[in-house]
């Protein structure tokens, strides 16, 4: 079959990947579509260290193909979005609702593919550039079959990732002042999360002034290409600031333009070893710096709200997939989302 692996050299398509069948509590999907999303190429240029080699993709959507023994909650024929979170469901973390906690969901590739004599591994639990994967059965959230795949498959890391990071970790309220630092596919969601959540002032700063308008189809109500500008819009600060680029010098603005009370949500990927400052007076007037693993989600609990916020018209997905191109033009999505002239490619099969 078909999929997109990285050997630690380079990044290929190739045609002889072979996946194991579904075990115990494991679900076999065949991927119809799967977002490229910026950890992908963060393995290829080392900022997120990885074992190779490895099939890439985490941000897809597809049919159950066959399901192990055990699994009840998917059958063959359903439409499934993926997540990343293996969570073991049975640990304190899972117990409190904390499946992003779980440590049996982190820093656990498995390999259950197959290219000749060598294994090869997973990455994030997921590898949806693969025609077909294995995931455990969490994983597997079923969708209504009147949703776009293409753009369910986004549901699955940008989705889960930005809008929950205001729901779920700022917990953002009506009538807040935002500002999103990066209007890429995170930061998109970000924004409209907020508006989601009834934000008063949502405002987006890129250095790409072609993102404005995207950037307010999606609820921002200003629009900057420097952070320079924020404190002219709101003179004391904001409520909430999210940094969806990984640069340590927004971070340190993120901190800046905090109000009081105010706090820093952290989603962009620096490297590994990069280290931020920030001014420590300031923070004794009850500001807060918050990292946020995938939006603090719940999968099952959280897809299937957010899939139905998209067919009540109130989250956006179809306006996300900016362009779509099939696996053989890989080479091709990564150019344009590296030149950023798409929100979200999306990969097809």
């Amino acid at each position: 079959m078909r999929a997109v692996m990285y050997d630690g050299k380079r990044v290929e398509v190739v045609d002889d990947l072979e996946v194991r069948d579904p075990g115990p509590g494991e679900v076999l999907v065949a991927i119809s579509a799967a977002g490229l999303c910026h950890s992908d190429l963060s393995v290829v240029d080392g900022t997120i260290p990885f074992p190779v080699p490895v099939v890439l993709g985490h941000e897809g959507a597809g049919v159950v193909e066959a399901v192990g023994v055990g699994v009840t909650h998917v059958e063959p024929g359903d439409h499934v979005a993926l997540s990343t979170l293996a969570n073991c469901g049975v640990c304190a973390e899972c117990d409190r609702g904390r499946p992003t906690m779980c440590r049996q969901a982190i820093g656990r590739p498995g390999r259950p593919f197959r290219r000749g004599e060598q294994a090869v591994f997973q990455f994030a639990s997921n590898s949806a550039f693969a025609e077909r994967t294995v995931v455990k059965a969490v994983q597997a959230v079923r969708i209504p079959k009147d949703i776009p795949l293409p753009s369910a498959a986004l549901i699955g890391c940008g989705v889960l990732t930005g809008v929950g990071a205001v729901l779920n970790r700022a917990r953002v309220d009506r009538g807040d002042r935002v500002v999103v630092i990066g209007a890429g596919g995170i930061g998109l969601n970000v924004i409209q999360g907020a508006r989601i959540a009834g934000a008063l002032r949502i405002v987006a700063v890129d250095a790409n002034p072609a993102k404005e308008a995207v950037a307010r189809q999606f609820g921002a109500t200003d629009f900057l290409t420097s952070v320079e500008g924020v404190r002219e819009l709101l003179p004391t600060g904001a409520d909430h600031t999210f940094e969806c680029v990984g640069r340590v010098e927004l971070i340190r603005a993120a901190v800046d333009l905090l109000d009081r009370h105010g706090q820093a949500v952290l989603l962009g990927v620096p490297a590994a070893t990069a280290e931020a400052s920030f001014l420590v007076s300031s923070m004794y007037l009850d500001k807060s710096i918050l990292g946020c693993r995938y939006g603090s989600s719940r999968p099952q609990r959280d897809i299937a709200l957010y899939a139905e916020l998209y067919r009540d018209g109130r989250l956006l997905l179809d306006e996300l997939v900016t362009q779509t191109y099939p696996v053989e033009d890989f080479e091709r999505a990564v150019a344009d989302a590296e030149a950023g002239k798409v929100a979200r490619g999306v990969v097809t099969f």
